[in-house]
């Protein structure tokens, strides 16, 4: 992923995808059962986080339309002890310890992760 500019034409640490937003993250994730790629907002405000799951809410249109995917929408989720809202997917069925599955995980998270890199460029200066 290296080698693939972002939305902006700027060099991107897709890994550890900087929203410039506080609270707002971008996440992958994969391991011996599933992939995942979320946006996952961690305000521990229960305001805050709905505020800015509100104005995701907002957006689902222009979300769906520019990735192209269906998400998976949750304003209460519980993880690490946490509460959080989610937009994610999910790929069921593939194992990051068998090397036979990367090509699946690749073929998941890299469409999806650039797609989003494509939508936050369009919407970011709305949660300044």
């Amino acid at each position: 992923m290296k080698p693939v500019p972002g939305a902006s034409g700027l060099p991107v640490n897709w890994i550890n995808y900087k929203t410039g937003i506080r609270n707002i993250h971008f996440k992958m994730d994969a391991d011996n059962t599933k992939a995942v790629i979320a946006i996952e907002i961690s305000h521990p405000q229960s305001a805050q986080r709905s505020h800015y799951y509100s104005q995701f809410l907002s957006l689902k249109k222009l979300l769906s339309s520019t990735t192209e995917f269906n998400w998976q929408w949750n304003e209460t989720l519980q993880k690490d002890h946490r509460t959080i809202s989610s937009i994610s997917q999910q790929l069921d069925g593939v194992n990051i310890l068998d090397q036979a599955d990367w090509p699946a995980i690749i073929s998941f998270l890299k469409p999806r992760i650039i797609a989003l890199d494509a939508f936050w460029e369009l919407v970011k200066d709305g949660f300044e």
